[in-house]
This record gives C-alpha cells, structure tokens and sequence, in this order.
C-alpha cells in the first residue's frame, strides 16, 4: 500500500462503513418485517427490499472486496475466478438496490398523484411482482461482465486479482455495452427519481392549494395534507440521499469517457485520479447504509421498534436476573 495519509483513511473508512452499515441494514429487514411501523404493505415489502439489497451491498462490495483487497490481498478472495464471482455479485446487489429505489419512488408517484390506478398498481402482488423482476434483470444484465475479467497476473500458477480485459476496453460493441450499463445505472434511475419528484411536487402543491381553499373557512388541522406529508418525507429522503450519493459515480464516469483514461485496479493511492475514483466508489456503497438512518428521522413508528430492538437483550438480561 502506498501514500500512508490516503491509505489510513481508506483502510479505516471502509470497516467503519461495514461495521455501521450490515448491522443497519439487518435492523431495516427485521423492524420492517414486523409490519408495525404504520406503513403499506406494499411499501413495506419494497423497503425491505432494498434493505436486503443494500445488505449484499455492504458484504460483496465493501467487506469481500475493499477491505479484503486492503487488508488481505493475497488470500483465497483475491483468486481470479473469487474475484470475478464477488465483482459480479456486487454489481448485481447494487443495480438491485439502485432499481429498487425507482420502483419504490414509481410506486408512490402512482400512489399520490393518479388515485384510479393506485387501486390496481399499489398492491402487494404488483410489488412482489416488481421487485422479482428488477432481481431477475439484474442478474441478466450483470452476467456479460463476467466474461470481461481476466487475470491481473499468473504467479505459481495461480491466477490474482481481476483486470479488465484489453479486447474489451477497444471493442466498440463492449464500449457501447459500457454505456448502456452506466446509463441504465445510474443515469437513467438519476432522470426517473428527479422527474417522479417533480411531478409528485407539483401535484402536491395544486392539491395544497385546493384543500387550504376549501378549508378556508376551517381553523382546525387538515389531517389527510399531515398524512400526505409524513408519506413524501420517506420518500423524497430515500430519493435525495440517492442522488447525492451517486452524482460523484456519474460524473467520474463522464471523466473516463471524456478524458480516455482508464479505471485503476491497483492500490496506488498517491494517485490523485485513483483517490477520485475511490471517494465515488465510497460514496456509492455509502448510500447503502443510510436508510435505516433515513427511516429514523422520518418515521416516528420506526424509531420506536428501532428502540424496542435495541432494548430488547437489556429487557432478556434484566428479566433473567429478576426470575
């Protein structure tokens, strides 16, 4: 490992993130497989969705990959055919994540503003259907990259670490392959999230706007806009932390592209461009762990299950020393 400063942060930052971020995620899954947290179904399932995403997130990308290459960079891990495997699995946990996210975002666009078909979309059996879907694809879309992967070097006859294939980097067709990856992930769900919010935005405000007219003449609290309100704080939460977490991807994505420059597969962090690349990589698998803290702040039933779980060994203990 090179550049002492970068690399200390790096080799801290990334256990800080999987030590905070699987036991978030696995938080999420359980208070919200309760079911007592006063949401939908439907929105329930599509949150626990993305929780378990997220969770493969922090395993395959953070914990097998970052601090395995940081700390153990010689281990079984780092063979080349280990190393495809858990490239392609995070790669497939993060579209996961990141299309789950739209679909929850399409699920309560539908929700707030086009009431006749919220009856037929905004079920449990639509939301079943979605998330398998947006599973299944991708799992597809991941697959050819597999094939991408050859070994970085041979050294007694094993085979270490992954390197991009040089077939790949000058085929136009995987050129053009590597766009659309970068577009369906995460320019197009960028374009999705941002236009749902706007038209949900707008709704809102004319629909404000007609109820505080009707009510005019009404001085007590309007409890369906303070209901609607708690429903679009989760949502545009989710959907903001998203974006700001991923434009740093997008734009270094950009850079590559415009610039001709290659993505960096060693550990040279006295390279200002490789530093680059890590902080968007870093931002990207942080988004992965922040919505259990998103969950807290917006919803008041969530931080009291999130209290009674955490209580809960205290309450086994205490109870045990009472008997």
């Amino acid at each position: 490992m090179h550049g002492p400063a970068n690399g200390l942060f790096f080799a801290i930052s990334y256990p800080i993130l999987a030590v905070i971020g699987a036991p978030a995620n696995v938080l999420a899954i359980i208070i919200l497989s309760r079911g007592r947290c006063g949401l939908s179904r439907c929105i329930t399932y599509y949150l626990v969705a993305i929780a378990v995403s997220d969770f493969f997130v922090i395993i395959t990308g953070v914990i097998l990959n970052r601090i395995g290459r940081i700390y153990f960079g010689y281990s079984v891990l780092f063979t080349h055919r280990t190393c495809a495997h858990t490239m392609i699995l995070g790669s497939i946990s993060l579209d996961g994540s990141v299309w789950l996210t739209v679909a929850f975002t399409i699920d309560r666009y539908v929700a707030i503003c086009w009431q006749n078909l919220k009856i037929r979309y905004c079920t449990e059996k639509t939301a079943l259907l979605v998330i398998g879907i947006v599973c299944a694809l991708s799992c597809i879309k991941n697959i050819p990259f597999y094939f991408t992967y050859q070994p970085l070097f041979t050294m007694d006859g094993v085979a270490w670490f992954c390197d991009i294939k040089t077939s790949f980097s000058a085929s136009p067709t995987w050129q053009a392959f590597d766009w659309l990856d970068h577009v369906l992930t995460p320019f197009l769900p960028f374009i999705l999230i941002l236009l749902l919010n706007a038209l949900t935005v707008r709704h809102i405000l004319a629909a404000s706007r007609a109820r505080r007219l009707l009510r005019s003449s009404e001085s007590q609290e309007d409890p369906e806009m303070a209901n609607r309100k708690k429903s679009i704080v989760l949502l545009f939460a989710i959907s903001l932390s998203f974006l700001v977490m991923w434009v740093t991807y997008f734009g270094h994505f950009l850079y590559v592209q415009i610039t001709g420059e290659s993505y960096f597969n060693s550990l040279d962090f006295n390279d200002p461009e490789y530093i680059f690349q890590e902080t968007t990589n870093m931002l990207q698998l942080l988004s992965s762990c922040n919505n259990v803290f998103i969950y807290s702040v917006a919803q008041t039933k969530f931080r009291g299950e999130l209290k009674k779980v955490l209580l809960c060994p205290f309450s086994i203990i205490t109870g045990y020393f009472k008997q």
